[in-house]
């Protein structure tokens, strides 16, 4: 059982402003994919309200803040989607750390 960083965002995205979050959301994940400490993420939009979206990620940081300060702040492919992301949104993001209790994978 590995001892990484494990949490999800949840996004309640405007309507209108739908397409431009995937975007830019799609464009930091693919950057932040290249990270030394990035392990996987999933990026889900919710079956029954296309309007929220899920992250699930984990990351090889050994807590919250210390993701917060290595990988939010500081990073130039994050910078205009941080400013602009609030607009798009129709209540803050929400983060949820997961404490990991066992694990299965396919065989």
């Amino acid at each position: 059982m590995s001892n990484h960083l494990v949490f999800y965002v949840e996004f309640d995205v405007k309507p209108e402003c739908v397409d431009k979050f995937v975007k830019g959301a799609t464009g930091v994940l693919e950057a932040m994919s290249h990270e030394d400490t990035f392990v996987s993420t999933y990026f889900h939009r919710h079956a029954d309200n296309p309007n929220k979206f899920t992250l699930y990620e984990r990351w090889d940081e050994p807590s919250m803040d210390d993701f917060m300060k290595n990988q939010l702040q500081g990073k130039s492919y994050r910078d205009a989607y941080e400013a602009y992301l609030p607009d798009l949104l129709a209540s803050p993001r929400k983060f949820t750390v997961l404490d990991p209790i066992d694990e299965w994978e396919s065989k």
